[in-house]
């Protein structure tokens, strides 16, 4: 497929929708690679999965996917000689819980999505090393449990450990050293456990010097009462690091036997979290699979734009069959481009697999290519003109136009001097109708509506435009031309009557008869009274918007019950964030927008998507609402000290001005 048609469509930013709804990393790395395949076989699958998670999705929300995190990692350590951590081997027997899981889902599901749930047959339980793990790692530290030799070790570790205290909380309230304590305190010194003692007395209490303090006032001293104690606590300590690292030496050759099974697993769980990510944003923005074809048939029915929001006006397009090209005429800002984009996205979309926003009884076809000369091109450091990058792109074109090819052509002529634009522009269009390709174009020239009228295989089409509102439908209608309408939206803004007339007759040679292509009845001059009558009809209408936009603001401004987790879209920013702290006693919220936390008042939030939707059960929202860095940190500082190491937290929240 075409880069500069993927970029100029914009399907990149569907791409990144769509990699939100993802619970894993390697499911967001395999949505990033999605390309529109020219495939009917492949794509008819891709397309039939996401059909089937849909449908899952409207039965049961909650899919059991396992987040993941660290597999990959893990996965790559295998059979090079390393010995996994017990947080590493606790992921493990999390992603074994999940194959678990997502095999009780399919099952459950099966017969309503037979495809994806045949899937599930291919993972592999592994009971036997789940509960090998389950069994000794809790908490993501070896447990007493996992062998008896350990919890001898330790259940004496705890003996000895506790006769040392004893011993020294002995010394602490003994009257003859009471002089001597700097505190009477117990603390931990290079893993000894020592009595602080004030440097003066260093020799006169009887033990051992194994630190000093920062000012070199205290010294921290080892009774010699506890010292063979403390050597036996030492020894038991080292032979607990030797069972631990035996136990978990064993459970990493457990893995790494089950490596092929494992990596399976894996694959199995990162397909069904693509897939399901395909469908969550399809279920989102109210999408629907559609009908393929490799006719180049395509009928869109009320499809939207998927970038535009559900405010757009719905487009109904039919192209192929008698009629291969297609022409749109009508006025700037009337919605020419945007159909260009809408039926060049959803025919990328639905190659990819994807469900698009378009009612029943669409229609699309597969290309082997998809073209598009959308947008003026310029560029400063290549010395392109607007004429000269078009005709770069046009040259593309006709060297990878054929019978399997998409045209998108936006105001196929402009930037040169209209005659010699409107001679190219037909002699270009016959050219790629001869290689077979299919064409859709837009343009403001007469002589291209004349020549699609006359020519068989093309067929003409207008954005509807309403001459009284002077404002645009953004209606396509197909087979008629549309106008421009200069002159009539240049009369009803005001301009002098006798200068319209005088351009009027200067285009088409006839003085004042305004007789219009499209069918609409002969306009006349409108005086100053008309115009100001216009102008009180617009400044009603305006009013009436704003009392119906304020009406709808009050209805939203009723308390919503967002939860942690919940995405929501925050209108003054016109984005959405993550709600990470629940609604305080004002109704305001704190939501982390792009790694910054605000605290926006429920008026100017609404649900965008559920957690439920987004996460499942048993997922730590951590990994959202932390930073990476930080949650890396945090599990170090859970195994061991390590002097300055610093958290830093993203609690600063910026207040609403």
């Amino acid at each position: 497929m075409n880069q500069n048609a993927i970029n100029v469509l914009e399907f990149d930013k569907i791409i990144a929708e769509i990699k939100t709804f993802a619970m894993t990393e390697t499911a967001r790395n395999l949505i990033e690679q999605l390309q529109p395949s020219v495939n009917y076989v492949q794509v008819k699958n891709w397309m039939d999965e996401t059909t089937e998670a849909r449908s899952m999705l409207e039965a049961n929300s909650s899919v059991p996917l396992p987040a993941m995190e660290n597999i990959p990692e893990i996965m790559a350590k295998l059979g090079r000689g390393v010995v996994l951590i017990p947080g590493e081997l606790e992921s493990c027997r999390k992603l074994l819980e999940g194959v678990k899981r997502m095999g009780k889902y399919m099952e459950a599901l099966g017969s309503v999505a037979p495809r994806l749930a045949s899937y599930a047959h291919s993972m592999f339980p592994l009971d036997d090393l789940y509960e090998q793990i389950d069994g000794a790692i809790v908490n993501q530290t070896v447990a007493d449990r996992a062998s008896s030799e350990l919890y001898r070790v330790r259940k004496r570790m705890l003996i000895v450990e506790d006769r040392i205290r004893q011993k020294l909380n002995d010394i602490l309230r003994s009257d003859s050293y009471a002089a001597m304590l700097q505190d009477p305190v117990i603390q931990e010194r290079s893993g000894r456990l020592v009595v602080p003692v004030q440097r003066q007395f260093r020799k006169k209490f009887p033990g051992t010097v194994v630190d000093t303090s920062s000012t070199g006032s205290t010294v921290f001293m080892e009774p010699a009462a506890v010292t063979r104690l403390q050597d036996e606590f030492a020894q038991l300590k080292a032979e607990e690091e030797v069972e631990v690292y035996r136990i978990l030496t064993h459970l990493t050759e457990q893995v790494e036997s089950h490596r092929q099974e494992l990596a399976i697993n894996v694959e199995t769980i990162t397909h069904y979290d693509f897939v399901f990510a395909k469908a969550k944003y399809s279920r989102s923005q109210d999408m629907r699979p559609v009908q393929l074809n490799t006719s180049g048939i395509c009928i869109i029915k009320q499809g939207r734009h998927p970038l535009l929001g559900t405010g757009a006006v719905p487009l109904d397009f039919h192209i192929g069959g008698s009629n291969r090209a297609l022409v749109i005429t009508g006025p700037n800002t009337g919605g020419k481009t945007v159909t260009l984009k809408t039926v060049g996205l959803l025919t990328m979309m639905a190659q990819a697999g994807l469900h698009v926003p378009v009612e029943e009884g669409s229609e699309i076809a597969i290309f082997t290519d998809i073209l598009a000369d959308i947008g003026d091109g310029q560029s400063m450091e290549q010395s392109l003109s607007t004429f000269s990058a078009h005709v770069r792109n046009i040259l593309t074109m006709l060297s990878c136009a054929d019978s399997g090819s998409l045209i998108l052509l936006d105001e196929l002529g402009a930037g040169t001097d209209p005659a010699e634009g409107r001679g190219f522009a037909i002699a270009v269009l016959e050219e790629i109708f001869a290689r077979g390709a299919t064409i859709v174009a837009t343009t403001h020239f007469g002589e291209i509506k004349e020549f699609a009228q006359h020519r068989e295989g093309f067929v003409n089409g207008c954005m509807e435009f309403d001459p009284e509102s002077l404002q645009p439908l953004y209606r396509l209608k197909i087979g008629t031309w549309g106008d421009s309408h200069a002159f009539l939206i240049a009369l009803k803004l005001g301009m002098d009557p006798a200068l319209i007339a005088h351009a009027y007759e200067i285009s088409y040679g006839k003085p004042m008869a305004f007789q219009w292509e499209s069918g609409i009845q002969s306009e006349k001059l409108i005086d100053e009274a008309a115009i100001q009558a216009h102008r009180e009809k617009e400044r009603a209408r305006e009013e009436a918007e704003k009392i119906q936009a304020r009406l709808e603001r009050q209805s939203k401004y009723e308390k919503k019950n967002l939860k942690v987790g919940d995405r929501v879209y925050i209108s003054t920013m016109q984005r959405t964030g993550v709600v990470c702290e629940e609604e305080n006693a004002k109704g305001d919220l704190v939501v982390l927008v792009v790694g910054k936390k605000f605290r926006i008042n429920n008026k100017r939030l609404s649900l965008h998507i559920d957690r439920e939707d987004l996460y499942p059960e048993d997922y730590d929202l951590d990994v959202v609402l932390e930073t990476k860095e930080n949650r890396k940190k945090r599990k170090t500082m859970g195994k061991h000290h390590i002097e300055g190491l610093v958290i830093e937290s993203r609690d600063d929240v910026i207040e609403p001005k």
